[in-house]
This record gives C-alpha cells, sequence and structure tokens, in this order.
C-alpha cells in the first residue's frame, strides 16, 4: 500500500509541475520580444542570415589571440621563478617580438579602429 501512495504522489506531483509549467508559459507568450535573446547587437526578430560586421568578427579575433597569448605567458612566468634559463628568455623574447608584430600589422591595417 505505501509503494501505491508513493507513485500517486510522485505522478500528482509530476502533473501539478506540468501545469504550472504550461500555465507560466501561456503568459510569456504575449511578451516573446522582451523574453528573446539579445547577441551581440544583433535583432532577434529579423533573419539569422543577414551578413555581420566584419570588423566586430575582426576585434573578437584579436581578443581571442591576446586572451590566449595569457595562457601561454602564464607558464613562462611562473617557470621563471624556480630557473631563468636562457632558451627560457630567448623562448619568451621570441613569442612577444612575435605578438608585437602582429599587433603593430592589426594596427597598420586597421582593425583595431572600430569607428572611423
Amino acid at each position: 500500500m505505501g509503494a501505491f501512495v508513493v507513485s500517486l504522489l510522485g505522478v500528482f506531483l509530476s502533473f501539478l509541475i506540468m501545469g504550472l509549467g504550461w500555465f507560466l508559459a501561456k503568459r510569456s507568450i504575449s511578451d516573446r520580444e522582451k523574453g528573446s535573446s539579445f547577441e551581440c547587437g544583433f535583432d532577434p526578430v529579423k533573419s539569422a542570415r543577414l551578413p555581420f560586421s566584419m570588423r566586430f568578427f575582426l576585434l573578437a579575433i584579436i581578443f581571442l589571440v591576446f586572451d590566449i597569448e595569457i595562457v601561454l605567458l602564464f607558464p613562462i612566468l611562473v617557470g621563471m621563478t624556480s630557473c631563468l634559463g636562457f632558451t627560457l628568455v630567448v623562448g619568451l623574447f621570441m613569442f612577444l617580438v612575435i605578438l608585437i608584430l602582429g599587433l603593430f600589422h592589426e594596427w597598420n591595417e586597421g582593425s583595431l579602429d572600430w569607428a572611423q
């Protein structure tokens, strides 16, 4: 008898939660635009196939490159506390020179100028 009561209570709670969800969903359908996501300045109501700004894409790529740069530099900086070898310093210097040259290239290309 106890298992039957627990099963009946489980079914009742399931239907109660489903009904509550259905009732709350009916209320929010009328305000669909407020509930929709706002992603990167795109209008969520229009077509998803519209082209986006190439400047935004380049800025996002530059952000990712310099974000990964920090991840790659952190172990080198931690390793410098234990031993300061010649190869470590040369590798760090070459890595930073390549990143600075890339930054100057992006700067001269105009990718860092968001507004003209």
